[in-house]
Order: structure tokens, then sequence, then C-alpha cells
């Protein structure tokens, strides 16, 4: 199920019918139900009450929502982790860059590398409760993005930029509030919408 939902053989929206699915992969629906509960947990598919299980589909504006609340939490786990830095933490992060330059496989794969890298730096802030929390925030996030077909090129030029958060977790200059906005805004449109970046004082 979960490579039918990456291959886009169940698209974002669909509803994911346990009976049916059952008879397609000539089991029962006890398997059938639990693999739906796992990838619930992935954040590749969402339970709607009184209407079952479908494949994660955001709005644009729940993805703007999600996005302004991670730009300040993330932020600070950026400052913690930049702060708490370790020759091993800045190796990890290195070698995720340098998976993402040589990726040449599936699109899935170069999602997953996106949210590593990510979740590496969440690690290294040193505060279970915020890595937790943006755990569960970007869930559906980076699941959803995992589902937007775009090209290899584009998926590549959006990975490539991961080098400017490394620059700045190595101490660059750059503000990590500022860096990550930029960041979000290689794959997303408005990301600060509905965060107070977007308030202007007279």
């Amino acid at each position: 199920m979960r490579e039918r939902i990456l291959d886009g053989t169940f698209k974002p929206g669909d509803r994911l019918n346990e009976s049916h699915l059952a008879r397609e992969f000539n089991t029962s629906r006890i398997p059938v139900r639990e693999a739906l509960s796992q990838l619930q947990e992935q954040g590749l598919v969402m339970s709607l009450e009184r209407r079952g299980m479908f494949v994660i589909k955001l709005s644009e504006t729940e993805v703007q929502q999600i996005n302004s609340m991670r730009i300040i939490l993330e932020a600070e786990a950026m400052k913690l982790a930049r702060a708490n830095m370790t020759p091993e933490i800045m190796r990890e992060l290195q070698d995720l860059v340098a998976q993402m330059d040589a990726w040449e496989g599936p699109l899935a794969d170069a999602a997953a590398l996106d949210r590593r890298f990510h979740a590496v730096i969440w690690r290294a802030a040193g505060n279970p409760y915020l890595e937790r929390t943006l755990d569960s925030l970007t869930t559906s996030l980076f699941a959803h993005k995992t589902l937007e077909h775009v090209t290899r090129e584009i998926r590549r030029w959006r990975l490539n930029h991961h080098r400017e958060l490394l620059e700045v977790m190595a101490g660059g200059s750059t503000d990590p509030q500022m860096a990550l906005l930029t960041h979000l805004r290689m794959a997303y449109s408005e990301p600060e919408k509905f965060s107070s970046l977007v308030i202007h004082k007279d």
C-alpha cells in the first residue's frame, strides 16, 4: 500500500476501503487495518470521522499554518543544535548532504533524506519535547511533500539547498530563522503566512 501511495497509484484524497484492499491483496481485513494504522503514523494516511481512511491531502492553508509553526520551533532547534554541536553531529549532517548530492534514486528516497537531515537537528537541540513536537507537527507535511509529483530536477534543486543550512549549523553568520524561511520558500508558497514574520509595523 505504501508503494502504491508513493508511486501515485493511490492519489492524495483517495479513500482506502478496507474490504476492497483486502480483496485486492488477497488477505483478511485485519492486516489491512494494521497496515493503514502504520501508514497513518507515518503521515501518509488520515482518518476522517465516520468517513474512513484517506491518502493524506493537505490544503494550501493547512500547509502554510504548519510551516508557520515550524519556522518558529525549528529555528529554536537550530539555535540549540548549533550551541550543542559536536564533531559527530556535524559529520552526520555532512554525510546526509553528501548523500543528497549523490542522489539518483526514487523521489521517495530524496524526501526521506530531507526529513533525516532535519531530524538530526531536532535531536541535537537536546530537548526531547521540542524534538517530538517537531516530529509530530511535520509528519503530515513531509508526507504531503513526498506525494507531490515534481521533476527530478526540482527535487534535486531542493535537496542541494540543504548545504546552506549545513553552513548555518557550522556557525555561519546567517540567522537560523531567516535561513530556514529561505529554505522553506524553495518548496512552499508563503510558508510564513500565519506567523508574526508577516506583521509589518508602521
